[in-house]
């Protein structure tokens, strides 16, 4: 049987994969809707970064070796919003986009430091009660107008205040 518990690659096996392939990640923007099925509110994690600074971000992780991007969407939204979020898994896997993160600036808007990585991106309802677990200090929630909002957007490193405006657009909430 295959492992798929976290940590199935010690932390040196796992910057040798980095250095050499692309690693598959899922990556979340929770929502809010209505009885409508309009988007009310959106979900940002408050994190420290590995340099020290507090930035915002959305659900972000690997999919295992083995392991299905159904249940890869699952285990990062519940690890990072905690077990009664209530995530409501999009019946089609298709992502609203596929973000291709690259070691150098400039490749793309996306950008780790650490690997060449491609994101399969998704919005995903919430309905429970969701607080934030692991190395997350909070989730706010925002308006869709405060979301689409440069200055917002530009509290997010890496690529993430880009794959927001684009969340957004998805969902008819922005142009």
């Amino acid at each position: 049987m295959t492992d798929t518990t976290p940590g199935w690659l010690s932390a040196d096996d796992l910057e040798q994969a980095r250095a050499r392939m692309p690693i598959l990640y899922v990556e979340a923007v929770p929502v809010r809707v209505d009885d409508n099925g309009e988007v009310t509110s959106i979900g940002l994690l408050l994190r420290i970064g590995p340099d020290g600074t507090v930035n915002r971000t959305l659900v972000s992780g690997r999919v295992l070796h083995h392991e299905r991007v159904r249940d890869a969407l699952l285990r990062n939204l519940e690890k990072d919003l905690g077990p009664v979020a209530l995530p409501r898994i999009p019946t089609s896997l298709q992502p609203f986009t596929v973000a291709e993160y690259f070691p150098t600036h400039g490749v793309t808007p996306y950008h780790d430091p650490r690997q060449h990585a491609v994101s399969l991106a998704y919005v995903v309802p919430v309905t429970g009660d969701c607080r934030p677990r692991q190395d997350a200090l909070d989730l706010v929630w925002f308006s869709p107008e405060e979301a689409a909002s440069e200055a917002l957007r530009s509290e997010m490193p890496g690529g993430h205040g880009v794959l927001l405006k684009q969340a957004l657009a998805h969902v008819g909430c922005v142009s």
